[in-house]
Formats: C-alpha cells, structure tokens, sequence
C-alpha cells in the first residue's frame, strides 16, 4: 500500500511537471526568437514520423535541457554510469561555484523540493546547466515520501553499445553479447536501438544521452522519466514507462483553426483562448503533443525464444496526435488531430 501511495504521488507531481518543463522547452522558447525579432523555425510535420531524417542545425534561442525524475532513489551503486556525486548535489556551496543561479545568496535548502514554492525558479534556472539534473526520493525523509532536486551537472556515461545490447538481450534478438553474430548485426541492433526511441540514428547529444539513461534506468525497480529539450529538433521528447512522446509547436492558419475548432465542437474564440500559446496575425500557435506507439517487432515474443533481428521493418509507429489544451485550461481536453499524415 505504501509503494502504490508513492506510485499515485510520483505521478502528480510529473503531471505538474510535465506543464512546467512543457512551458520552458516550447513556449518559452518560442518568446527567446521573438524577443531576439527571429522567425520561430516550426517544425515540418514530415520530421515527426518516427524515421524522419532532422536537419543539422542548432538553434541558439530553442531551449534545450535534459531532466531525469526517478520514482524512488537511485542506488550508489549504479554512480558508475549515472554520474552523481557529492561535487554536483544542489547545495549552497556547489551553487555558489557554478555562478548560475541568482538565487545562491539566499538560497535555502528546502527550496530544491518539488512541494516548495521557489522550486519552479530553480529549476528554471538550473535547466540551462550542461548535462542533465536529477530529480529523485529524497532516503532522508521520514514518514512521508518527498522528491528534491538532488543533483545538477549529471553526466550519462553508459556506453551506447551496451545500452543497445541490453534492449536487444530484452528484446531477444541476442542472447548475451551485441557481437555474437557480426558485426553487421551488431550494427543493425544499434540503429534500432535509435528507432527503439523514436529518434534518428544521428541524434544530438541530449537526444542520445537521454535514450541511453531510459534504458539504463529499467535496471531500476521502479519507474522513471527522462525529459529532453532539443536544440535541433526543436521539441520536448519524454520517455516513461508509458512510451516515448514529442510535444512540439505548430501553426495553424485561421481557416486551419476554424475548421478545428468546428470539429471539435467549439467556437472559434473558444478554441483560441483555451489551446493557443501565441498568435502571429491570423494564424495561431498551439502544443502538439506526438505519441508514439511500438509494433511487434519491438516487444519481447510471447513465446520468449530467440529471434532474427530484421532492419526492414518499422518498429515504432503514430500511436495518436493531439492538440493540447493551456495549463490553466482545466476543463479543456487534448483535442486528437492527424497532422503527420495528412
């Protein structure tokens, strides 16, 4: 009964995380071009299939960060490959060293827990410190469950190879070892393991090391998020134990926005106030959160037997798109679209 209340807790609070860190990778994002008088660069709906190649290229104004919120408490064990040590915990001291948070002068300790009313500052604040931060169960607490941000700076060094053979032993396409059939093989298992996640075998740092910790952290026995804000594919990727989404910006022309807003059975006026993060003229911003679904080929067997991997065919599909509402829009529901096939 314990673990299920810890469960129900862990998973409020990464719904509200999920809006804050939703604000900061998109909106807020989308504020840094326009304050800097940029064309916002949206994303083409083609470079959401789960295949698609995404261009090169960096935007310094786009946000871009990389978050780990663990259910319970990460063992020091695992310290090897999920790098958290004393010199990176959120202290006054280390805070001071970095030079990034205005708050360091006055900073207090409670401020770092997810129930205190400053910690959207600091987390704002530390998300554009390299690497990634760890948000965790704090082992102190006595008789109630709460959750800190217990590390900034966290380097993931688990080698992309040995995350790709562990989803391959999971997955039974190899038994023990990523080379026990070739090279070739090896190769193929690699490039899956990208797919796996929903990215590009090219993927950014972020993206990369962001696949890589999800995998490591099934090792965990509890669940896990890790949030990504990428740079180059302008979007907020989340893998959870739910799958992996992309929530990225859209414009929508005003014929484009009527005929949703009539879909979905509400006014015009409506639909903007309530889904609409920015307008530009006629035309209007809105969240469109991409979720992806995994085909067979990406699940263990039933039968748990050894199998031949096969590059051809997909291994992650559109499960469903949506629209999504405002945060303060509490009576307001994603709307489903179809956009990347349209």
């Amino acid at each position: 009964m314990a673990n299920r209340l810890r469960r129900s807790y862990y998973e409020l609070l990464r719904d509200q995380l999920d809006q804050e860190i939703l604000q900061y990778a998109l909106v807020d994002s989308y504020a840094n071009f326009k304050a800097r008088k940029i064309p916002y660069p949206f994303v083409e709906r083609r470079e959401l299939k789960p295949k698609a190649r995404i261009p090169s290229l960096e935007y310094e104004a786009q946000n871009a960060f990389l978050v780990i919120f663990v259910e319970d408490t990460i063992p020091a064990i695992h310290k090897k490959y999920i790098r958290f040590f004393d010199d990176n915990k959120t202290t006054k001291v280390n805070l001071l060293k970095t030079k990034t948070l205005s708050l360091a002068n006055t900073f207090d300790r409670s401020q770092k827990y997810i129930e205190s009313a400053e910690f959207v500052n600091v987390l704002r604040q530390l998300l554009s410190v390299d690497y990634a931060l760890l948000i965790q169960r704090d082992p102190m607490s006595r008789g109630r469950d709460r959750y800190n941000l217990s590390h900034f700076h966290v380097r993931i060094d688990w080698p992309i190879a040995d995350a790709a053979e562990d989803m391959a032993r999971r997955l039974r396409y190899i038994s023990k070892d990523l080379y026990e059939k070739g090279d070739k093989y090896a190769e193929d298992v690699q490039k899956k393991f990208f797919e796996y996640y929903a990215q590009p075998m090219m993927a950014g740092g972020r993206r990369t090391a962001a696949i890589v910790a999800a995998q490591y952290l099934r090792r965990l026995p509890c669940i896990s998020t890790v949030y990504a804000g990428s740079s180059e594919s302008r979007s907020l990727i989340r893998l959870s134990e739910r799958g992996v989404s992309k929530a990225t910006l859209v414009r929508f022309s005003d014929e484009e926005t009527r005929a949703l807003a009539d879909e979905n059975h509400m006014s015009v006026s409506t639909f903007r106030k309530h889904y609409a993060v920015a307008r530009e003229g006629k035309n209007a911003v809105f969240v469109l959160q991409v979720l992806y679904s995994r085909t067979q080929h990406a699940k263990p067997p039933e039968d748990g037997k050894l199998r031949e991997i096969n590059p051809d065919p997909y291994w992650v599909t559109v499960g469903s798109q949506r629209i999504l509402p405002m945060v303060e829009a509490w009576l307001y529901p994603p709307l489903p679209v179809n956009l990347i096939y349209a």
